[in-house]
This record gives C-alpha cells, structure tokens and sequence, in this order.
C-alpha cells in the first residue's frame, strides 16, 4: 500500500501554517550564503543572523518539510551505541568532545524554544537504548560505561520497566522530543524580524569558489556571498569527494493513535536490534495521543529485501505486536547520510577552502546533529573557537575509514555496471501494473525509467541518475525513483526530491519506450 494511501505526508508536515517565501528572482549580494532550508541549514543561518551577520537561506522547495519534514523529531544525546562505536573508532576523547557537543545541543533547543516562547510540543523524557535479547546484554553494558566515560549521566538497567520486552537498558534522563517544524518555522521567522532573507523554491545548481563565492541557480539568478554553507543533507557540491565517506539509508515510519489503555512509551525507546526499533509518542490536535515507530533500514532504491513497502509492512506488524489494539493512520520515510567513522562532517568543504562550509553525515541524529551544526558553523564563520571543531572537521582522514571506503567504492562501481546489464528490468511497459514502475530498454539501447499512475497513464523518465550516472530504481511505497549509490530521489516525472542530484531525470517520449 503506497504511503499516499494512508497519509499524504508525516505528522509534521501536516502542520503548515505559512507564510511562503518568495523564490529567488533577481541577483543578491549578502555576507553569507546558506543553501539548504533543514534543520541544520536554519540554525545556522539564524545563529549567524544573531551574530549580526547579513544571510540568506536558499531552499529548492519549501523550508522544513524535507528529511527536516520527515524524521522522528528526537533530540537526545544518547544515540543507539554510538560512544562505544567512536571510542573504537576515534579514541575516548572523541567520544568526549562528541557527547559534550550533542548534550549542547539538547540545551541548546529547549533554551531558545523558551527565550522565543516556541510552542513546539517540547517535552522533556528520557531516552532508552535496550536490547530484547538476554544475550546481547553486554552490548548495552559496554555502552552505558562508554557513556559514562564520555561524560553523560547515564545509568544501566536489567529488565528495564518498558512497554517492549528490554532485558537490558541504558538511559539518559531529560531528553527533548518535539515537532519538527513549529520549533524551525518559529526560528525562521525570528531569522527574518533580525534582518535575515529567506528565499523559496529556488535549486542551487552550481558554485564557482571566487571572492566573493557565486551561486548559481535553475531559475537564472545568482547570490554572491564572502562564505557559503552547504547544508542540502548530501553535499549537492562535494569538491572534498565526501561520497566516498558517506552512505545514504532510508528509515520506515509509522504513526496512529495511541490505543486506550496501551502502555505508553516511558520515553524515547531504540533498540538496534531488527535493523533498528525506535518508539516515541507525540501529542495531536485531532488523534489526542500519538505512537511513532521508526525502523527497517534500507538503501534508497535497493529492491531486496521485497521492495520498501515490505519494509513498511514489517514495521506495522512489529508495531501491532507490540502495542495493543494499535492502529496505523500515517506512514512515512526518513532518510540520512551515515559516515564511515561514526561523527557527521561539519567544517571547511575541503582543504583548500575557508569560505565553503558543509554540514553533512548525522547518521539518523539530524535533530540534535543539526544545531550542534549551526552553532559550530556560526563559530567557524566568525571566526571565533570551537572546542568540537577538530572532531567534526570533514577534511579528516583515519586509517580506519579505508575499508568502509573502499566498500563504498566497490558499491558505486557495482550499480554503475551490473544495473546496466540484462535481468532485473521488465521486458515492456506492458508488464508494468497501475501504481507501478520498471526500468526497461528504450529501442534505442537506452534504459528508461517508466511509471503506470492509478489511471493508467505512463510516466517516462530517463533511467540514469543525474549526479554520477548510476541508474535508479522505483520505491514502490512512495511512488519515486530512487538512486542506490547515493540516494538522490525524484518524483515520477522526474524532479529531484533530494540530493545529491541537483538536476531533473530527462524527459522521454512516448514513442522511446
């Protein structure tokens, strides 16, 4: 069943009260450039409006309703096993100065929500990372002393009290969970009363590295800034070749009512377990209380596993098992760049550069990665010290990253070669179902992506992405075509929903399929 069947978009994207900005439509000259309208580009750009800084934001659609618009809105500084893995990885002072960073940012929302008087459904909870499995424990132990030792007050807990089976728990007291967009669009408009422009609607699709820096956009204009900020979730412009450092993942998302007398989550729940369970509640105007459940990771157009809407399915089901009587009224994804050493890349785009900055990688922590990014980009920007700002440098290199590295490259070349050979495509546009999509060769050895609507007509699209060329693939729960080696989404006519990718698939005539 396509998400648009149950809900035409998440529980926070239902909330739009405008206003909408006016799209980009002649040549701006500011001091700083922020592309990208997310959680991580907003904060910044209103960081650095506070800092008296002249800024513009620019958004190719509409800002917060993008990955912003579609996460489970926890802002926690406990994240799954995170300290364990960077301390492995980075060493037990990176595990430090990561969670003094994420603990920050907790402060951080909860802080300007109340100086700016945000009623953005901020509730402070704590925050679980439980294993069901007895012999798994351990793991949850070695996470809770990592914590402990990078500094936060977690405590470790066997057979913790939770509506899901935990043989083994560790938990952070007074966490935030929100929504999404009441807290950013009241920080965009507070951007605004302080001198800051906000252009919508406007795709970014070139940047020429002079001084000043010049951006260049679809519809024509051009914004020229002494420093730009990239934060599109995946670098649109990736002069540092973070691709190779970065895989993307898309995350299941169910929501509905919760039912009477079900026990309500004590917090905010994760396990890692059946490639991730994450459980949170929420409150909403029409369904009173609201159950969110995030799980069944999957790689954007990746068909295994028996397409995305087996992995929405599961989902339900686990939901069902787990919470009585429980019923789904909305389904949506999640998406998020995960980096090979564990710690998201905020900093200088490459060496050579001090005016380009990125903000990229937050591995299913956008929330809390987010304003951990406004606040260290401001920094950067004006000059002034960070004492994070070596960790999440995106310049850094480790011996450590190269096999994950190299997997990433094998991944890329494998889709770039085998998704171009015979098998896996329908023989015809005739063996495509309504409500369904195929790649099939064009008469003219092309392969063309092709998409049959609820009435029956057919959307043909060019197959090959238009980042790095690997062809994509249809998500049958969402309608969209999708890119396996680095996540790029477009719509069925071809739009780009998400990045890298900064141009549409290529229009295809009827008589080329």
């Amino acid at each position: 069943m396509a998400i648009s069947e149950r809900s035409a978009g998440s529980l926070w994207t239902e909330y739009d009260p405008g206003p909408e900005y006016p799209s980009l439509h002649e040549d701006v000259r500011v001091e700083v450039a922020v592309v990208g309208g997310g959680i991580a580009g907003i904060c910044t750009a209103w960081e650095l409006a506070r800092a008296g800084r002249q800024v513009v934001l620019v958004e190719a659609d509409r800002i917060a309703r993008g990955v912003t618009g579609h996460t489970s809105a926890k802002v926690s500084a406990l994240q799954g096993t995170a300290y364990s893995r960077i301390r492995s990885a980075r060493g037990p002072d990176a595990a430090r100065l990561y969670a003094a960073s994420q603990a920050d940012a907790v402060r951080r929302v909860a802080e300007v929500a109340a100086e700016l008087g945000i009623d953005c459904d901020l509730e402070r909870v704590p925050a679980y990372t439980y294993v069901a499995d007895p012999a798994k424990a351990d793991g949850i132990r070695r996470e809770a002393e990592a914590a402990a030792e990078a500094g936060l007050a977690v405590s470790f807990l066997r057979d913790a009290d939770l509506p899901v089976p935990a043989a083994a728990a560790v938990r952070l007291d007074d966490q935030v969970q929100f929504h999404p967009r009441k807290y950013l669009l009241a920080l965009a408009a507070d951007f605004v009363r302080s001198g800051g422009t906000i252009v919508e609607r406007s795709r970014v699709t070139g940047l020429d590295e002079g001084d000043p820096c010049r951006l260049t956009t679809s519809a024509g204009p051009t914004v020229e800034a002494r420093h730009v900020v990239v934060a599109t979730h995946y670098p649109v412009f990736d002069r540092a070749l973070l691709f190779t450092r970065l895989e993307s993942r898309r995350e299941a998302v169910v929501a509905g009512p919760l039912p009477p007398g079900a026990g309500e989550p004590a917090g905010m729940l994760l396990t890692e377990e059946e490639g991730t369970r994450s459980v949170r509640s929420a409150p909403h105007e029409s369904h009173g209380r609201m159950l969110v459940v995030t799980g069944e990771k999957f790689t954007p157009g990746d068909p295994r596993g028996g397409g995305a809407t087996a992995h929405f399915d599961r989902l339900e089901r686990w939901a069902e098992e787990h919470f009585r009587d429980f019923a789904v009224t909305h389904r949506w994804a999640a998406q998020d760049t995960f980096p090979t050493d564990h710690v998201p890349y905020v900093g200088r785009l490459h060496p050579l550069t001090r005016r380009v900055h990125v903000a990229t990688g937050f591995g299913g922590w956008g929330m809390t990665g987010g304003v951990m990014a406004g606040r260290l980009l401001s920094a950067l920007v004006t000059g002034e010290s960070s004492p994070w700002a070596g960790l999440y440098d995106p310049v850094r290199l480790h011996p450590s990253d190269a096999p994950d590295a190299l997997r990433l490259w094998a991944k890329t070349a494998r889709h770039l070669v085998a998704d171009r050979l015979p098998g896996g495509r329908a023989d015809s546009v005739d063996d495509i179902p309504d409500g369904g999509g195929a790649v099939v060769r064009g008469p003219h050895g092309g392969l063309h992506a092709v998409h049959r609507d609820a009435s029956g007509v057919l959307h043909r699209v060019s197959a090959r992405c238009t980042h790095l060329g690997c062809i994509v693939h249809f998500n049958d729960a969402e309608a969209t075509w999708e890119c396996p080696c680095h996540g790029s989404r477009f719509d069925v006519d071809g739009k780009v929903l998400q990045g890298p990718a900064v141009h549409p698939l290529e229009r295809q005539d009827d008589e080329d399929t």
